[in-house]
């Protein structure tokens, strides 16, 4: 079993259970500015990536993707705290990968504030020496540039690193930057959609990370 040093982690889906509050956000922007709620899967198949990049799959109008990325921020923001909640488990390997002095960083397509809100709520803030947000890149999940530059920031090597994530988007950027990926089983995607990217492990349980330790 390879070891790693460094372990970069998604945020929604993988650290913190926020699915249900996405997809009442994005079921409410979709009713207020169309009249029409597509199915779920709509949606998940693009969470990973920033809103204005799922929000350009229902128009080409940037005032329109800017007014949706609005009404669905304000709703989002009314029901963070009472539908984000913790993955049972998950923090607790978090605090033990940083007593063994792993580094830690997180890698998200959400934006800074949203990510603050969420890692606070959880009771994870303080734990990850960086944070690389939507605001941080100019390209997002799918594209390795947010996985590059988690491993510059904490000087880090792509050959003893690995990124946690539970979407298709995550594996695909850390194959992508060079480091081994490991896809949770706790998110909303089902091992059909994360077969095709291709895993270095498969983790259906939090503890199972610690036995990725260095």
């Amino acid at each position: 079993m390879p070891k790693y040093e460094t372990f970069l982690f998604d945020l929604d889906g993988t650290l913190i259970d926020s699915i249900d509050l996405i997809l009442s956000s994005f079921r409410h922007t979709m009713q207020v500015h169309r009249n029409d709620v597509p199915p779920d899967e709509v949606w998940l198949k693009g969470l990973g990536t920033p809103l204005v990049v799922q929000f350009r799959e229902f128009t080409d109008s940037d005032d329109e993707i800017a007014a949706m990325v609005a009404t669905y921020r304000d709703h989002n923001l009314a029901n963070h705290d009472e539908m984000v909640r913790e993955y049972p488990g998950v923090r607790d390997v978090v605090l033990q990968l940083a007593s063994d002095g792993t580094k830690l960083g997180i890698v998200t397509s959400k934006k800074r504030p949203g990510t603050l809100k969420g890692l606070a709520t959880c009771r994870f803030d303080g734990q990850f020496e960086v944070l690389v947000t939507a605001d941080d890149v100019d390209r997002y999940k799918p594209n390795p540039e947010p996985v590059l530059l988690a491993l510059e920031l904490l000087d880090a090597n792509p050959e003893t690193a690995v990124f946690v994530g539970d979407s298709p988007h995550d594996m695909a950027a850390g194959r992508s930057a060079g480091v081994a990926t490991a896809a949770v089983m706790w998110g909303p995607f089902p091992r059909a959609w994360l077969e095709p990217t291709e895993p270095t492990h498969w983790v259906e349980q939090p503890r199972q990370l610690l036995d990725l330790l260095g």
